[in-house]
């Protein structure tokens, strides 16, 4: 066999199912292999749509997706979907083909290093120079993608390096297992927990991975502690547990910031620095700072930071550490304050219902919109939300059953993810229903994935909140200097858009007639496009009121 066959015979060796990608001239020895095996390549519009497909699956599975593009511009193409993946902790494998090896040395048509461009977004990438290399570069490719925290490795092929001879094996595949803390560690820390009165858990990324959010669950029905979650932690408590808190980190004062400011004890699990900065809720002038304990626990150590200043630092499988404090506390009684944690979850719950039963015309408020999103989707299917001020409506009153039922981009922050996220989620969950939040800004961004969607049959549903400008920017300036900046876009039609891509549109003015439309979208065979007026006065006033929030206790 040539050097891109057995390449392809180590990624099924890896468990591969789909390779994501739009293919060039330098990777044709690869499609050619990848033709012949059980591998199935979906040809994409975009390598950016590619690249966030991977990433979703990557989320939703836990192994890493893998996505392809050429040399030169099919390679950077691919780099702000990896590093989404990357910063957003998801498993991705990117293969990219390579001019002739012999010409790399020199200026050559399309040349460029892909390897350095790739460096500061991936956790590993590696040029294959030696074909007899191609089963190691590849197992370590994908164990560093999967070890924690998770993240996207790189791998180049050049074109005449594929079509070499080889005659050599793969790797075998070995899931290390994750290591455990000390018991020294966990004692200190269920002291801390036992000392304390008003204690939360702040749960992050790593909490809806590997397990954790069972264990998670177990503690908080055991100690009663309530559990805020960062938008990428939505889940790992049920919505209806009363021990759930909701969600933190519109960077706002919010009730769950309240519940923050009011802890002598917070506990997190999972917490992920690029999501949520401590300097936003562990600020020295909230009053409780310097009597605030802090417990870190985690895959890896904390980051240094001076606002985040911990007391316990636990390192180890988060899934195996709670399971050694649950053990310590299941037989105890233990004498908390949860009052003002039961009041705010009550103001959050009155809030979230405030406008159940609007019944406006031509514009539609967020919370509407989210309220009857929620009701139609199940507590297993999967939302979606894109970048933008949609994402910061979807963070506070879109809650969650379960983990990883709401995707969030919310590391790297990437408009464009929501589209081709939702075909990834749909191929690994074709049984569950799966919607795209987008507004109309990131919607276009890659629009021409409809057409994937269509071709490799995933009837997803898209909603595309349309104010005809970039709202999350104008939101942020008009906050800051009180005006803002020419940010208004003309739009297409969109129910004629999605017409032309041979999917069903709908346009939905009224607020009465949305829930009634969900329902009919989510009855078709093919991708559906529902378009919604959104009423962004709602932004204003939603800022003046977290700027006015008090304790209700």
């Amino acid at each position: 066999m040539n050097a891109a066959q057995l390449f392809v015979k180590c990624l099924e060796n890896e468990g591969v199912e789909y390779i994501f990608g739009v293919p060039g001239e330098e990777n044709a020895h690869f499609l050619m292999a990848l033709e012949a095996s059980s591998i199935r390549f979906i040809l994409c519009r975009h390598e950016q749509g590619a690249a966030f497909i991977a990433d979703t699956y990557g989320r939703l599975t836990g192994k890493p997706g893998v996505c392809l593009g050429t040399l030169g511009p099919g390679a950077t193409n691919l780099v702000t979907g990896v590093a989404d993946a990357n910063m957003d902790r998801s498993p991705v494998v990117v293969i990219t083909g390579q001019a002739d090896s012999r010409r790399l040395h020199k200026e050559s048509h399309q040349n460029m290093d892909v390897v350095d461009m790739f460096r500061p977004i991936t956790k590993w990438n590696q040029s294959v120079i030696n074909p007899l290399n191609i089963p190691e570069v590849v197992r370590k490719a994908f164990k560093l993608a999967m070890m924690e925290k998770p993240g996207a490795c790189h791998i180049e092929l050049p074109d005449d390096i594929a079509a070499l001879p080889v005659d050599n094996q793969p790797v075998a595949v070995q899931q290390p297992r994750r290591p455990v803390p000390d018991d020294k560690t966990v004692d200190a820390t269920v002291a801390l927990i036992r000392a304390a009165r008003r204690p939360v858990v702040l749960a992050g990324n790593g909490a809806i991975r590997t397990r954790a959010s069972r264990q998670l669950r177990i503690f908080a029905e055991t100690t009663g502690i309530g559990v805020l979650s960062t938008f990428m932690g939505k889940g790992a408590v049920s919505r209806h547990a009363p021990q759930s808190l909701f969600t933190i980190g519109l960077q706002s004062k919010d009730y769950g910031w309240l519940a923050l400011e009011e802890a002598d004890l917070v506990i997190t699990l999972g917490y992920d620095l690029v999501e949520y900065h401590p300097g936003l809720w562990n600020r020295p002038d909230d009053g409780h700072h310097h009597d605030r304990k802090l417990i870190h626990i985690d895959f890896l150590p904390a980051e240094v930071d001076d606002a985040y200043r911990i007391d316990v630092e636990i390192v180890g499988d988060l899934a195996h550490t709670l399971w050694m404090i649950n053990e310590r506390l299941k037989d105890e009684v233990l004498q908390f304050d949860f009052k003002h944690q039961a009041a705010l979850r009550v103001e959050l719950l009155n809030d979230f219902a405030e406008h159940s039963q609007d019944d406006t015309e031509g514009l539609i408020r967020p919370q509407k919109v989210l309220w009857d999103v929620r009701n139609v989707l199940g507590p297993h299917d999967i939302l979606l939300s894109d970048v933008g001020a949609h994402k910061m409506w979807i963070a506070r009153y879109y809650q969650c059953d379960e983990p990883n039922t709401c995707l969030i981009s919310n590391g790297f922050c990437s408009m464009g993810f929501a589209l081709p996220g939702a075909i990834g989620a749909k191929l690994v969950h074709p049984d569950r229903k799966v919607m795209a939040i987008c507004g109309d800004g990131a919607f276009l961004m890659n629009v021409q994935e409809l057409e994937t969607a269509k071709r490799i049959g995933t009837p997803i549903v898209v909603m595309v909140w349309e104010d005809q400008e970039y709202g999350l920017i104008r939101w942020k300036q008009d906050n800051q200097f009180g005006k803002h900046t020419d940010l208004h876009f003309d739009n297409p039609d969109f129910v004629r858009l999605a017409e032309s891509f041979g999917c069903v549109g709908m346009r939905v003015d009224n607020a009465r007639d949305l829930a009634p439309a969900l329902d009919e979208a989510f009855k078709q065979t093919v991708p559906v496009l529902v378009t919604v007026p959104i009423d962004y006065r709602e932004n204003e006033k939603l800022t003046r009121r977290l700027g006015n929030i008090v304790c209700p206790i």
